[in-house]
């Protein structure tokens, strides 16, 4: 343990001891007095953490003895997270205080899961993935039942967290399979031990691995906590379950799947291309029937969770760098929805059904062409961004012999820009019904026009996240 290991750890560093600095000080102050500016300096350390991590990493650090790894890869997915949380505070501030839901606590638990994810998508050790991916579960189950008076919070809250145990458990005694074949926990010893004849044991593992890691990302058939806790849960923290932690689940995926079992991409290839399938049908069909705007973004998020699955099933660097180009647009995409969800409501109060849009273009048009290019792109529609999302992995699939997992990501997509272009449909051509209240946060106005800008405009060069991308995917893959 020397000083350069706490250097490659400074950022996680400075955003635990801010959080637990934070923490002493809300309880000698006045608590919950304290939460919007707590919530607006959080919101600002971690966008700074995001631009320190961007302009500053360069090359590939390990520390501890290689339990965490500090590359391309892990610096791409970190931007990415940091910037969706510090986001998702920042638009859902007011929606939190007029509701009474802004307590001391909210902010803080973001950082704190932050944190843990920033550890996940750079861990290099069995040990520091469960570390990480705890703190950000014991984050997450707490700030889904953060509305203590309502009966649906409560149940979100408890059923993340019986599942999510669930999945823990299954992740645990995949690692100590893991453990008792390969004689270690580091990713680098795994994989010499799983280099080319993988022993039995080994391979039941990585399955259990996999079913552990699944789950945190809401690939089918463990997603079924994923409707409930998006229906249950407060907006803004359904916003942020959408959004950072997907993209930090998918990167400890790619990073278990290269980093600890990179010599048998056969084997998981298989597993992973059977949860992009299932996932990508499911979350298209079931969609369908939703008139709850929380729940079909739900659906929503798996059937996108099994396309991001497809670019990590070819097993291959274009694979790595189509996914996480995925995932950046997909983030960016749910920003700028979940801001539109978090202004919807009719006399100051939240409404969730999505016929509540009918008409919505006469009263609002400039917003409902913002949703509109959302919806378009989320469907995969040219020439938005989201189009060249998709356009990527099933490249990546094509181009490893899987061209059939390719088709059905076209009929998948196919069948979900159904219920995308529905709240299109109600929204220019619906019948009349009253409409909803004008009034929308700054912030949030702010984040739904950037976002649809960035999904017309992004079509150039994806406003230049291929780069990094193409670097991330040769740090973890090489």
């Amino acid at each position: 343990m020397t000083n350069a290991d706490f250097q490659i750890l400074l950022p996680e560093i400075v955003l635990a001891v801010f959080a637990m600095a934070a923490l002493l000080f809300a309880v000698y102050t006045g608590k919950d007095k304290t939460a919007p500016m707590l919530t607006w300096i959080t919101a600002a350390i971690l966008a700074a953490l995001a631009v320190w991590i961007g302009w500053n990493g360069e090359g590939t650090n390990a520390a501890f003895g290689g339990m965490f790894v500090d590359d391309a890869f892990s610096r791409f997915a970190k931007v990415v997270i940091l910037i969706a949380a510090a986001a998702v505070l920042v638009m859902g501030e007011g929606y939190m205080a007029k509701r009474n839901l802004l307590r001391f606590e909210y902010p803080l638990l973001i950082a704190l899961a932050a944190v843990g994810m920033m550890v996940m998508v750079s861990a290099g050790d069995l040990i520091a993935l469960y570390m990480g991916l705890e703190l950000q579960s014991l984050s997450l189950y707490v700030v889904a039942a953060l509305r203590r008076d309502s009966v649906k919070s409560t149940e979100a809250g408890l059923k993340y967290f019986v599942l999510g145990a669930l999945s823990s458990g299954l992740l645990l005694y995949g690692a100590s399979l893991t453990y008792g074949f390969a004689g270690t926990t580091m990713f680098t010893g795994i994989v010499e031990a799983a280099a080319h004849d993988i022993p039995l044991g080994l391979l039941f593992g990585l399955v259990f691995i996999l079913m552990g890691l699944a789950f945190k990302v809401s690939a089918v058939p463990f997603h079924m906590w994923t409707p409930d806790v998006y229906e249950g849960s407060p907006t803004p923290v359904t916003a942020f379950f959408a959004t950072a932690p997907k993209m930090a689940a998918m990167g400890l995926f790619a990073r278990v799947v290269h980093d600890a079992f990179g010599g048998v991409t056969a084997d998981w290839g298989q597993i992973v291309a059977l949860l992009s399938v299932a996932s990508m049908f499911l979350g298209a069909v079931a969609a369908i029937g939703q008139r709850d705007i929380k729940r079909l973004m739900a659906y929503s998020s798996i059937a996108h969770m099994g396309f991001a699955l497809m670019g990590l099933a070819s097993g291959t660097e274009f694979g790595v760098q189509a996914m996480l180009i995925y995932m950046a647009i997909y983030v960016t995409m749910n920003v700028g929805t979940f801001a539109f969800i978090l202004s919807m409501q009719r006399d100051g109060q939240a409404v969730t059904d999505i016929g509540a849009l009918n008409q919505y273009s006469k009263t609002e048009p400039l917003k409902a062409l913002a949703v509109l290019v959302l919806m378009f792109s989320l469907a995969g529609v040219p020439p938005m961004v989201g189009f060249f999302g998709k356009f990527y992995v099933l490249q990546a699939a094509v181009q490893a012999d899987m061209a059939w997992l390719a088709v059905a990501g076209v009929i998948a997509s196919v069948i979900g820009a159904f219920y995308y272009l529905r709240i299109v449909y109600f929204m220019y051509f619906g019948e009349e019904t009253d409409p909803l209240d004008h009034a929308m946060a700054p912030a949030q106005w702010v984040f739904l026009m950037a976002s649809a800008a960035i999904m017309v405009l992004g079509v150039v060069n994806l406003l230049g996240i291929e780069g990094p991308a193409t670097a991330a995917a040769a740090a973890l893959v090489n």
